[in-house]
Formats: C-alpha cells, sequence, structure tokens
C-alpha cells in the first residue's frame, strides 16, 4: 500500500463553512467535500436547519458557536458579521489532523495547531470588505451619518483581520482564476485552482425550449437582478426569476407583466425551468457562477455579464454571449444578439461545455490534492 493511502487511514479530517442561512453555490462545495469524508463533522458560526433537510450535509455531525443562541440569527445572521471572527476562532478543532475551511468570509480564520494541516477553499475574498466596501448593504460605507461612520469602521477592522487571518491557511485552493487573481491581490498568497463541482448528469439537454428566459439567484443587491427585470420589461420578452431576498419587493414593483416570480423552488423545479428555457440569464459579476454552468447542462445558452467566473465557464458565441457593460441597455442588445444566433449556438456545445466542470473531476482533484498535502505534511511537518 502506497505511503499516502497509509497516512489517509489515519487521518481525521474536519470542515468549517461560515453559516448555512441558505444552500446555493458554496454550501454545494461544501457538501460535496463533505461527502468525501462521510464521518467528517462540520463546523459552523450558525445554521438553519431548514436549509440542510433533504440536502448531503444532513447527514453530518453539525456544530456551532454561541451566535447560533443570538436573537434573529438563523434569519438575520448578517447582523452579527462584527462578531463572525471572533466565533469563528472559537471552535474547537483540537480532534482533527486536518482542517478543510469553505470560506467566502471568516471560515479560514479558525485556529490551527502547528501539527495540524489547514486547506482553505475560497469562493472569494470577503467581497463586502474589499470589492463591494463602496456599496456593501444598498448603502453601507456611503451612507452619512453614524450609520456610514460605523460601516467603514467595522469594514476597517473585518480588512485588517481579513487579510491576517489569511495567513494562517498551509494551502489555498480558488474556485476561479478570477477569484486566484484577487486572491494573490488580497492576500500576496498563490492558489491552486480547482473549480466547484456541477451535478452535469441531473440535467437533460435535449428537451424542447420553451419562450421564457430564467434567472436563478438570491434577489440581492450585488446579483443585480434589478437590471435583468428592467432589460426584460423593456424588451416584453417573458422571463422567469426563481429566487428570494431582501430585494424581492422592489424587484417586483419594477416588474413589467411578462416578468413572472416564482419564489424559493426546489432542485426538481430548477431543473425543470433549467431544461426548458430559451434562455439563462446572469448580470453579476460572479466568482464562478454554478448556476450558468448548470443551465448548459441542461443544454440552455447563457447571456452573461462578461467579467469574472464567467469568462471561465462560458463560450462567447458558442455556449452564450457576454454584454460588458451593466445596464439595461446593455443586456437588452445582448439578448436581441443571441437570438440572432439561433442557428449556431446548440444545445450540445452548450452541454459538452458544462462535462468540463463534473463532479467526478471535481472530487478527483480534491481528494489528489488532500491526500498530497497531507502526505508531505505529515512527513515533513511543512507544506
Amino acid at each position: 500500500m502506497p505511503l499516502s493511502a497509509v497516512l489517509l487511514l489515519d487521518m481525521d479530517i474536519a470542515f468549517v463553512h461560515e453559516w448555512i442561512a441558505w444552500y446555493t453555490g458554496s454550501e454545494k462545495v461544501l457538501a460535496a467535500m463533505a461527502a468525501l469524508y462521510p464521518d467528517s463533522p462540520i463546523h459552523v458560526t450558525l445554521y438553519d436547519e431548514r436549509h440542510i433537510r433533504g440536502t448531503p450535509l444532513e447527514t453530518h455531525p453539525i456544530y456551532t458557536t454561541f451566535l447560533q443562541r443570538f436573537p434573529l440569527a438563523k434569519t438575520k445572521h448578517h447582523l452579527y458579521l462584527p462578531l463572525m471572527p471572533y466565533a469563528v476562532e472559537q471552535h474547537d478543532l483540537s480532534p482533527y489532523d486536518v482542517v478543510v475551511s469553505s470560506s467566502h468570509a471568516v471560515a479560514k480564520g479558525v485556529l490551527t495547531r502547528s501539527d495540524q494541516l489547514h486547506i482553505s477553499y475560497v469562493h472569494t475574498p470577503m467581497r463586502y470588505a474589499w470589492d463591494l466596501y463602496l456599496g456593501y448593504d444598498g448603502q453601507g460605507a456611503r451612507a452619512g451619518g453614524v450609520t456610514g461612520w460605523a460601516a467603514r469602521v467595522i469594514l476597517h477592522y473585518l480588512r485588517l483581520w481579513d487579510r491576517l487571518s489569511a495567513d494562517r491557511v498551509d494551502v489555498m485552493i480558488a474556485n476561479s482564476q478570477y477569484v486566484a487573481r484577487r486572491i494573490r491581490k488580497t492576500y500576496r498568497r498563490e492558489a491552486q485552482v480547482i473549480y466547484p463541482p456541477v451535478e452535469v448528469d441531473r440535467f437533460r439537454p435535449d428537451r424542447d425550449r420553451d419562450d421564457f428566459y430564467l434567472v436563478v439567484s438570491r434577489l440581492v443587491a450585488y446579483k443585480r437582478v434589478d437590471l435583468i427585470v428592467e432589460a426584460f420589461s423593456r424588451l416584453g420578452r417573458p422571463l422567469v426569476v426563481i429566487g428570494e431576498g431582501p430585494d424581492e419587493n422592489r424587484l417586483r414593483e419594477m416588474a413589467g407583466p411578462t416578468v413572472k416570480f416564482l419564489g424559493k423552488a426546489d432542485d426538481q423545479a430548477v431543473v425543470d425551468y433549467m431544461e426548458r428555457c430559451r434562455g439563462f440569464v446572469v448580470a453579476a459579476d460572479e466568482d464562478f457562477g454554478i448556476t450558468a454552468v448548470e443551465a448548459q447542462a441542461a443544454g440552455a445558452s447563457v447571456i452573461a455579464f462578461g467579467r469574472g467566473g464567467a469568462l471561465e465557464t462560458v463560450v462567447d458565441g458558442k455556449t452564450g454571449v457576454f454584454f460588458n457593460q451593466q445596464n439595461a441597455d446593455e443586456l437588452c442588445r445582448a439578448v436581441e444578439h443571441l437570438e440572432s444566433l439561433s442557428s449556431t449556438i446548440r444545445p450540445e456545445h452548450a452541454r459538452l461545455q458544462a462535462q468540463r466542470f463534473s463532479r467526478q473531476r471535481f472530487d478527483r482533484e480534491i481528494e489528489s490534492l488532500i491526500d498530497r498535502a497531507w502526505s508531505r505534511f505529515s512527513a515533513t511537518g511543512s507544506i
């Protein structure tokens, strides 16, 4: 038996995630990693049990922090953001050899001993503290008065902690080349890219397409669903919006008669709509964007903002089209451009592109990285 296999037999592993307040992209990545180690526990600052029910995470022991007992923590976790760095440092990870953090905010800041290996899968550096600083939470640091001053002070200290906590990681993984560049800029760290897993086989690419476009997204400001709703209301094209969030009422008020909101939908309904939609629309600057790949697995063409992870997942003119400015005028032109290419953009092209990001590929790459890192760390005490 190879040395690495012997070492892996003796490896105790735990996973750390920020919080589970929904089950979307980063939670799906966490679930895929944890499924490779079925007995492993998951540590979070807090979670809402409704969002793990019926998911692969339900089979794992889940440990929380003191924040779990705070008022409104399950539904308004963002209120406790200033306490998150302290909370994540309270996890007791002492029994484990390997700690794998799944981090888009504070999870990578867990405390580990010198004889423990810490691998962090970074979905993004803390977006609201860095890239979205001037527009966090719709007002955020731009707000005047005491509220704006307090936001600026809190985010200043979050940036300091975030940068410091990056040094606690032994091996850093990025979910895209785009995020790897941002990690290099923000943390001065190199990160290996392992694209997230997409359950390609859940989707059929050969169903008849209906005459509607589709959005599947949390309805929060930075996802820019507002400009999608504006563009399709202006064009008079049918649009189906799946998702929920704080922007929902505002989006409903601005929507025209061709825009339909379904709210939260189960996985099977999402699959059905992706398999039948004329096109799938993404307006955010995504770190990776699992839903755009899922749509391609279902044979759908993608209209995406031409920045970020979309540049690595969508092939312009073959599996979709890009628009280069986040405004409704540019999106309207992109919709019309996609429709003019209907004879050249084919479902089979989209499906082949999606297969590059399969779950099987992810499992191989993650297992191989943990195997190599733990073997080397166990033998030498360093990476």
